[in-house]
């Protein structure tokens, strides 16, 4: 397997440690890559859910696909409501022209070519794509320096892009972009945990793992904007990509 592929498959080996420790995204960055319409949305690239319960908060009817059974298992739980489906970006399993926006949270990076055209066919005219990520705020002086610690198992991994594949597609508009800011209230242990769910740092060998969180701990105990704090704030900038699906009349 090549190093892409051990770090997608590496999710379901924490999915529980995921819902507990990943932040979630705010309804207003939800509500703002959504049609004033929408009624049925697919969380595509679903993980644990996140987007998915932001979504049924909104009262809206969700599809969530997810290609990790251990990672779908787990959004049942935590999301119920929601129209679970094991399936890839690349193999949508629902009709043509059968939601009103796609929203992918955190995971358009890990998706095929392919995926572009299959989002397209599932929307329908006029509905929209919503690329989210959820990216620390790294103006915080400790945010930062655990941003790099966590970025030194990163070789060779996939990062953060923007949706470029957008520009140069047909059946879309050119996207728009927003940010959302939002923080995360988190004690040492769920740092600790937050740092293990990176894809590059779940792939690592075991001692490079215990290597690299035991770095982690040492700026927790250490840094003065943290050290002897229960809790903390770790503030994120959630990215927003938009697009709009054309009618076909607007490409012909």
């Amino acid at each position: 397997m090549t190093t892409r592929e051990i770090q997608a498959s590496s999710f379901g080996s924490a999915a529980a440690t995921y819902t507990a420790v990943r932040p979630g995204y705010p309804g207003s960055a939800i509500r703002w890559g959504l049609p004033p319409d929408a009624r049925v949305v697919l969380d595509l690239g679903a993980g644990t859910g996140k987007v998915t319960e932001a979504l049924l908060a909104q009262g809206l009817t969700v599809h969530a696909v997810e290609p990790d059974e251990r990672m779908l298992d787990e959004l049942r739980r935590v999301a119920p409501a929601a129209d679970a489906r094991l399936g890839p970006a690349e193999a949508i399993p629902l009709p043509d022209a059968s939601v009103d926006a796609v929203c992918v949270g955190h995971a358009f990076h890990w998706f095929g070519p392919s995926a572009l055209a299959e989002m397209a066919r599932v929307l329908r005219p006029g509905g929209t794509v919503a690329l989210l990520w959820n990216l620390r705020d790294d103006a915080t002086d400790w945010v930062a320096r655990f941003g790099t610690l966590i970025a030194l198992g990163a070789q060779d991994s996939t990062r953060y892009e923007s949706p470029s594949p957008f520009a140069e597609n047909a059946d879309f508009t050119a996207p728009v972009r927003q940010t959302f800011a939002h923080t995360q209230r988190i004690d040492r242990a769920g740092l600790l945990a937050l740092a293990g769910t990176r894809g590059y740092v779940l792939a690592l060998p075991a001692d490079r793992r215990d290597e690299l969180l035991a770095e982690v701990a040492e700026l927790v105990d250490t840094h003065p904007q943290l050290a002897g704090r229960d809790q903390f704030e770790l503030p994120y900038v959630t990215e927003v990509w938009r697009a709009v699906r054309r009618n076909g009349a607007d490409h012909a």
